[in-house]
């Protein structure tokens, strides 16, 4: 397996992953199964609060692997703070998981509930002077996690994505991706879980606070075929879909889950 495919096949897929990034196999890994018994409800545990800027958005784009809103985080114009952080976290992307058919495609399951699809949104602390140095320390990332599921009153709010799929259909397109702010994709609960974890792609460092929403968004089956829709080939090669692109759950090893709700 050369280091740059890493993939979700299985020559070059999760299960390879620590042939080349021996980090997939320690011991904060994401994502994890979240059983509601062993969760530990923090009453200290503050709310959270985003505030976006419609302006730092950029491009969007197909890199084979997912598809990828890139923010402008050259200063604080969009942030993320409270719940379990310390600081204010700049918003640098947002990308999808998401599975072949509408009863899985996300990475954390919650009580063996798969959803349809999870959204990210990564935020580093400037604290560390830059995203590359964030990714060495243990406080360097933070990224909100929300469920998509399958329902009859689908969210309008993930047409503004959905929109631009056609524009990079393919791996390698950019489009560009302005005036928006993603916090319209949050669910109407704050609630959340929290731990410490990892990202979930190579080389999985572990740098992340995580903070899980509760209450997913819905989307409709027809939005969620619109994502299948991508290819993971480039233009000029056979249409492959983009699907199933999530990592499996990975084992806790001690670690507390902390919910900020009962």
């Amino acid at each position: 397996m050369a280091q740059s495919v890493w993939g979700y096949d299985s020559d070059n897929g999760p299960d390879r992953w620590h042939e080349n990034y021996p980090m997939a196999k320690g011991d904060k890994q994401s994502p994890i199964e979240i059983n509601s018994k062993d969760v530990q409800h923090d009453t200290s545990l503050p709310v959270w609060h985003a505030s976006y800027d419609p302006g730092a958005a950029k491009t969007i784009l197909n890199n084979g692997r997912t598809c990828r809103v890139v923010f402008d985080d050259t200063f604080d114009r969009s942030v993320l703070r409270g719940g379990p952080l310390t600081g204010a976290y700049r918003l640098r992307q947002l990308h999808l998981h998401w599975g072949s058919s509408d009863d899985h495609g996300s990475e954390h399951v919650i009580d063996g509930v798969k959803y349809a699809a999870e959204l990210h949104m990564v935020h580093w602390n400037p604290k560390h002077g830059n995203f590359a140095r964030a990714l060495k320390q243990p406080d360097g990332v933070a990224v909100v996690g929300i469920f998509l599921k399958v329902g009859k009153t689908p969210k309008p709010e993930i047409k503004r994505i959905l929109q631009e799929i056609d524009n990079i259909k393919t791996k390698g397109k950019e489009a560009p991706f302005q005036h928006f702010d993603p916090s319209i994709l949050f669910p109407k609960s704050r609630d959340y879980w929290t731990y410490h974890g990892s990202f979930t792609t190579p080389p999985c460092e572990e740098c992340i606070t995580w903070i899980l929403l509760r209450e997913p968004i819905e989307v409709s089956s027809d939005q969620m075929a619109k994502f299948r829709s991508l290819s993971k080939n480039g233009e000029n090669e056979p249409v492959n879909p983009l699907v199933d692109n999530w990592r499996p759950p990975q084992p806790v090893k001690g670690r507390i889950v902390k919910a900020s709700f009962k």
